[in-house]
């Protein structure tokens, strides 16, 4: 039969199931210090797409067999030109031209949508790993992506994490923020602040480094952000946020938010923390943080382990983590290929 690659039919749950084992066995590989991938979210893309992602899904078969997978997310609202990707090869079949096969698969549905550009992440080294390999990182390169924007991911040991001095740092952010309030709340913005949450999550990409990558903003609003609402709690993500309000307006013109996935008690991931231009130099993204973080630990007892994402040149929020306790555990790349 040898190779072959087709779309993955949702309803064919042996199939999904295999390639569910695919991603487990590669993160064990690629990122041993992770969690195994939530079930829920891997199924996501057919199940309860983020909206304006018309997902595909594709599986290649050696021999009858799944040994690898394919998620293409093409972008309907924004970013049209663009898709973004996913691709997993068993560690067991790999160096046998599975992964091209999905690639040249996945370059067909891109062409068909009338893309131009394909993005996608793969793990790199830290200074010191330069002797391991990544195979995700030597496999773009030879499809012909180009490296466009350098991230590294940083984790808070929570055993090691110095309560006190988070208190210290919580209080002096609060010294320093004088003028504004802070709220919190669990997974759905209170009615009165998704407009300024909408706000925010729409202009950042305005704020975080994105290197050469060809990505326009994200057209969000209020309607859009209960959508997103409604994909997450599909997928059971619990989410705890804590944002800034400016007293003088009523505004809220900062906010972070961690997460936990649905399988998960003891990881979580620190997601976005944004402070409007025009409120900064008040130590606001200091305050959600850290504020969030006992929030999420007073509520999550079993919690151990909190990474985070950030762009190599995006000095001021890494020196805010860094102030928390994250330590560098990974590098990554965002690869970029024009067609």
């Amino acid at each position: 039969m040898g190779l072959t690659v087709a779309p993955l039919d949702p309803a064919d749950l042996p199939t999904l199931d295999a390639a569910y084992r695919i991603a487990c066995a590669a993160q064990a590989v690629d990122e041993p210090d992770l969690p195994p991938t939530c079930r829920r979210r891997f199924e996501a893309l057919l199940r309860h797409p983020m909206p304006g992602i018309d997902g595909r899904m594709v599986v290649a078969r050696l021999d009858g067999a799944p040994v690898g997978w394919l998620r293409l997310h093409l972008h309907t609202l924004e970013n049209t030109e663009n898709a973004t990707v996913e691709l997993a090869v068993d560690p067991a079949h790999r160096r046998r031209g599975i992964g091209r096969a999905l690639h040249e698969h996945g370059l067909r549905l891109l062409r068909e949508h009338g893309g131009k550009r394909l993005v996608g992440s793969t793990a790199v080294a830290l200074p010191g790993e330069e002797g391991r390999e990544f195979p995700g990182a030597a496999f773009a390169a030879a499809m012909g992506a180009t490296a466009a924007n350098a991230d590294v991911r940083r984790r808070l040991d929570v055993a090691a994490l110095d309560r006190t001095r988070l208190a210290a740092l919580l209080a002096d952010a609060r010294a320093a923020a004088t003028g504004y309030r802070t709220v919190r709340w669990r997974d759905r913005v209170p009615d009165d602040h998704v407009s300024d949450v909408a706000h925010l999550e729409g202009r950042l990409l305005l704020d975080a480094p994105i290197g050469e990558l060809a990505w326009e903003q994200e057209k969000m609003d209020a309607r859009r952000k209960r959508a997103v609402e409604r994909a997450l709690d599909a997928r059971g993500v619990r989410r705890y946020n804590t944002g800034a309000v400016h007293e003088a307006s009523g505004r809220l013109v900062g906010w972070s938010q961690l997460s936990l996935a649905a399988s998960s008690t003891d990881h979580a991931w620190q997601q976005i923390t944004i402070v409007d231009p025009g409120h900064r130099g008040h130590r606001l993204g200091l305050l959600c943080k850290a504020a969030n973080l006992g929030y999420a630990l007073a509520h999550e007892p079993a919690l151990r382990t909190v990474d985070t994402w950030n762009a190599a040149a995006n000095a001021p929020m890494i020196a805010i983590n860094e102030q928390l306790g994250f330590r560098p555990a990974a590098g990554s790349v965002d690869w970029q290929l024009a067609i």
